[in-house]
């Protein structure tokens, strides 16, 4: 992979490479532990409610801001090649999505948190609203930042990199698509595309501050 990376992106392109592998174990950490949550029925943005919501909200702004920081870094590594413009401004767009996810939580609902009543919750308040709306905008950036990076790694002869990263974006949009129809077990499709689409964006930090 040639790039134009230099010695002052590296701490710039750790932040972004370490901002999935935060949210993975979190996120895991509080799906084993947490007290009447399930994924099968939860999505992992319910974790923000109740007494111990505080730590999902912190995740998703922790992990919001390193792929902010991430994005500066994204653009000095691509600067000037194909994706080079559009790769940061989505990466940093997928973090302030989350970190406005995390600012705006969801209802409690189904029987989450602990006590709260079987079902969808009677009405959607205001944050809940805006937390559908910040997420959107994250996932929308998330699945564009593949297909993007799949033109980039595909203009630089890594074939295999461009494949996973075209995947990485369909992953998105078919996890979220099928939650959004009402699908059986919409919050495990949805949750396994974000979190793919994500790893991938670290990963290909990773990569690129190697070449440093």
């Amino acid at each position: 992979m040639n790039t134009t990376t230099t010695a002052s992106t590296r701490p710039l392109l750790t932040a972004a490479a370490l901002a999935a592998p935060v949210w993975v174990v979190v996120c895991l950490a509080q799906v084993l532990t947490r007290e009447g949550f399930d994924l099968t029925r939860h999505p992992l943005s319910q974790l923000a409610t109740g007494g111990l919501g505080w730590i999902q909200i912190a995740n998703f702004a922790t992990v919001g801001v390193l792929f902010i920081v991430g994005a500066f870094g994204l653009r000095g590594a691509m600067y000037g090649r194909p994706g080079g413009t559009w790769t940061p401004r989505l990466a940093g767009i997928v973090g302030a999505g989350m970190i406005a996810a995390g600012v705006f939580t969801m209802d409690p609902g189904d029987g989450f948190p602990a006590g709260t009543p079987a079902g969808p919750p009677a009405g959607m308040s205001w944050h809940a609203i805006a937390h559908m709306a910040s997420g959107s905008v994250a996932f929308i950036a998330l699945a564009a930042a593949g297909f993007v990076l799949g033109r980039y790694f595909s203009r630089a002869g890594d074939r295999t990199a461009a494949v996973v990263s075209r995947l990485a974006g369909v992953a998105v949009i078919l996890g979220d698509g099928w939650a959004m129809s009402g699908g059986r077990m919409g919050s495990v499709t949805l949750a396994a595309g974000v979190t793919s689409a994500l790893v991938w964006l670290s990963v290909v930090a990773y990569r690129l501050r190697g070449d440093a």
